[in-house]
């Protein structure tokens, strides 16, 4: 499907889009020289917001899900670039050992895990799926209701390997994003590749870690085209030692917001931005935002009992939040079939291999679509790996797409960036 945008995009999107295209050679020889400096997590997948006045990176996944939503078509492109991914790391890899989340209930996230390791296993390794929860002490066939089917195992560790009975694999591919902490039976594994390793986990990692380094990666970025930083990141802060619970934090967390609101309100007015400026408050860990959280006025916190809202404070794991990540909200105008959409995108190595829309027939364009009653169709990228030079602007599709590919890729950057600086191995960042 071809997404229609309400808005006719002009004005410093329109700007942006010819300047990208007028940059194409440049971006992919900047992008090749930073990975000869850089090397990217194994997989990756990226929220991307389109407001018609700027197209931001909203949130950025180092275990992702959701493979099972990319199109039969790309599977050809998401192997080569595990292929390439394995050469680096392996090159003589035969066994893949994948561990995932426990939501073994979830039907679409076990079709995910199908398809990455149908990726894999055209990629030349022989995958297997081991569990870190408890309760799988044998062998365990899991059928969906495709017909596809797999089985888990329980994981058996020695002291310096962990694998699966009779199955001791070079290396370990993590779908699971290690919320609740980082278990011990993967600790100390070093003589087999982790990937991602275990700091790139929500037990380690913080959302405020990544959007400061996207703002570098931005900002060079930016400079090689000639544009704003702000079309492409967004503004955000962090607040510490808050408390839904007793309140505690709260004043702070207040002046922090109406700082980020002005902050916001100025760039608007001097792009002439009709729109009101909103902030999203998010945990500084963990995979969920905080449910409902939108704050268009300072005063919409300072008048609210933060323990009315503490139900909010809670992680998917269900740990309470103390680090809140303040994040500018970032409107979505574009629309599929009439309903709100966003794009997500996937890519395994420095490589785009995929993505999808997520759609929301009943929101707005300032909601979270990532919510119950969310629906997802396939983003045509296998058609959009070249732009179209000769085409209208703002008009055409693999235009739009191969757009989404490169603040993509600079989120992928990010991250690389991001996991060097927190390596807890480096002596020096």
């Amino acid at each position: 499907m071809v997404p229609h945008f309400v808005t006719a995009l002009k004005g410093p999107l329109l700007d942006f889009e010819k300047k990208i295209l007028d940059a194409t050679s440049a971006i992919e020889r900047w992008f090749r020289l930073e990975w000869q400096e850089h090397t990217p997590p194994f997989y990756c997948s990226v929220n991307l917001r389109n407001a018609g006045f700027k197209l931001a990176l909203v949130d950025t996944n180092l275990f992702p899900g959701g493979f099972n939503n990319l199109t039969s078509e790309v599977l050809p492109l998401a192997v080569q670039a595990a292929i390439a991914a394995i050469e680096k790391i392996c090159p003589d890899a035969k066994d893949l050992l994948l561990i995932p989340e426990e939501k073994l209930h979830n039907t679409l996230y076990l079709q995910n895990l199908v398809y990455l390791s149908t990726i894999m296993r055209h990629a030349g390794l022989n995958v297997r799926f081991g569990s870190l929860s408890s309760g799988i002490t044998a062998p365990t066939p899991i059928e969906l209701p495709t017909g596809q089917n797999f089985v888990i195992e329980p994981l058996e560790r020695s002291p310096r390997r962990l694998g699966l009975k009779n199955f001791d694999p070079c290396s370990i591919l993590l779908n699971n994003d290690l919320a609740e902490g980082v278990p011990l039976i993967l600790e100390g594994l070093h003589e087999q590749y982790l990937l991602p390793p275990l700091h790139a986990g929500w037990a380690v990692r913080r959302r405020s870690q990544h959007f400061s380094s996207y703002d570098g990666v931005v900002k060079r970025f930016s400079k090689l085209i000639d544009v704003d930083p702000w079309m492409l990141s967004l503004y955000f802060a962090k607040s510490e030692n808050v408390n839904f619970s007793t309140n505690a934090g709260g004043e702070l967390l207040v002046d922090t917001i109406d700082v980020l609101l002005k902050k916001i309100a100025k760039k608007y007015r001097e792009y002439g931005i009709s729109e009101k400026p909103f902030i999203i408050l998010k945990s500084n860990a963990g995979a969920h935002s905080m449910v409902g959280m939108r704050v268009y006025e300072a005063a919409n916190i300072k008048n609210l009992n933060l323990c009315s809202c503490s139900k909010t404070n809670l992680l998917k794991e269900g740990f309470e939040m103390h680090e809140v990540l303040l994040q500018e909200g970032v409107y979505t105008f574009e629309r599929l079939n009439e309903a709100v959409a966003e794009p997500v995108v996937y890519m395994i190595d420095r490589y785009v291999v995929g993505g999808c829309y997520r759609v929301h027939a009943s929101y707005g364009k300032d909601k979270n679509l990532n919510t119950p009653g969310v629906k997802v169709f396939p983003l045509s990228f296998e058609h959009a790996a070249l732009p179209d030079m000769q085409a209208k602007l703002g008009a055409a599709p693999p235009n739009r797409f191969y757009m989404y590919g490169v603040i993509a890729r600079l989120g992928l950057l990010a991250a690389s960036i991001e996991l060097e600086r927190t390596d807890p191995d480096q002596e020096t960042y």
